[in-house]
């Protein structure tokens, strides 16, 4: 007996041209073109999402360091220093403290320079 597959294969490929809507050219109707152009496409945004943590992890750096440049103090030292001190506020929350609360940034300051 012959095994028909075209219901399985119609849905796959509508479900990959249906993820490739919004692109160019005949990326966007043609079943080889597209499952080619969504394997980049995921393989870019999975990369890129590890990217953007990377990203935001040296944006929070560059904030904490510009309030710490205002009081003559360098981002590296400031670090060390807290480390010494035993305050472990993560980088994130600093930075949201620099920009947002910059007199509770400041007390933090004081409390490392001691």
């Amino acid at each position: 007996m012959r095994i028909k597959r075209s219901v399985a294969s119609k849905k796959r490929r509508k479900n990959v041209i249906s993820q490739a809507k919004g692109y160019r050219w005949g990326r966007k109707s043609k079943f080889r073109l597209a499952k080619d152009a969504l394997m980049h496409a995921q393989s870019r945004a999975y990369s890129d999402r590890k990217k953007k943590k990377r990203v935001m992890r040296s944006l929070w750096n560059i904030k904490i360091n510009a309030l710490l440049r205002a009081q003559n103090m360098k981002y590296s030292v400031f670090i060390n220093q807290m480390k010494k001190a035993k305050i472990v506020i993560d980088r994130k929350v600093l930075a949201q403290l620099a920009k947002n609360h910059p007199t509770i940034f400041n007390e933090i300051v004081a409390a490392v320079k001691k």
